[in-house]
């Protein structure tokens, strides 16, 4: 199957296991990038109520509204039942690394405050050890060099990308780095000044994963 099929299929999957636990009084978390953009058109068609969704980003805003999902503003909420998201990468352990698509800060804010966490990729984003992908780290613009020095400091190798975030900051993607231990990297980054937040989500895993097989088929991992 096609990269596109794939995460087609897999936000299916991921939509049929949540529409049977959809309650109306629920508040969804939605994340950023293409295979969640399948689940949205996905969750449009649902015939379950609920009362609307906390965005991670400004294109998932404008696609949520073109459906005529309730979007949430994050700060008059106090908990999401359900996040569903993508990433980058997806380690044994569930560690991931998210960010390709720079929405990395809010998509870590609504982990944060989701009561269970679904991540939906294909089998291509599985990895031994997380670093392959450059590591998004969202920083101050006016940190962005410091930032780059300390980061160097440490090993990786880090690129500014053009263009700012929805939140007006700058991404560096970091290259170069070994995420042997999650935990510590995450830990590590974020406490550098001027770091927003780093793409890594060790701290906030997910609690299960849908993963798309190349020949289609879906398994679904729960963490134990």
């Amino acid at each position: 199957m096609s990269p596109d099929e794939l995460k087609q299929k897999v936000a299916e999957a991921a939509f049929i296991y949540l529409e049977q636990l959809l309650h109306a009084n629920w508040v969804l978390g939605i994340g950023t990038g293409s295979t969640v953009n399948c689940f949205i058109d996905c969750l449009a068609q649902s015939s379950q109520t609920f009362v609307g969704a906390v965005s991670s980003s400004v294109q998932t805003t404008d696609r949520l509204n073109a459906h005529n999902i309730n979007v949430i503003d994050i700060n008059d909420v106090s908990e999401v039942m359900v996040y569903i998201d993508g990433a980058d990468e997806v380690d044994s352990t569930f560690a991931l690394t998210k960010g390709g698509g720079g929405a990395l800060t809010r998509e870590k804010i609504v982990a944060s405050l989701a009561n269970k966490f679904v991540c939906i990729v294909d089998e291509s984003k599985l990895v031994n050890c997380l670093g392959a992908f450059p590591v998004p780290v969202e920083v101050l613009p006016l940190a962005s060099h410091p930032v780059a020095t300390q980061i160097g400091k440490l090993g990786g190798h880090p690129k500014l990308r053009s263009g700012l975030t929805d939140n007006g900051n700058c991404v560096l993607d970091v290259s170069g780095l070994e995420i042997d231990d999650p935990d510590y990297w995450e830990r590590t980054i974020n406490d550098i000044p001027g770091v927003v937040t780093t793409g890594i989500f060790s701290l906030h895993r997910p609690q299960e994963i849908f993963v798309a097989r190349a020949d289609g088929s879906i398994d679904h991992k729960v963490r134990s």
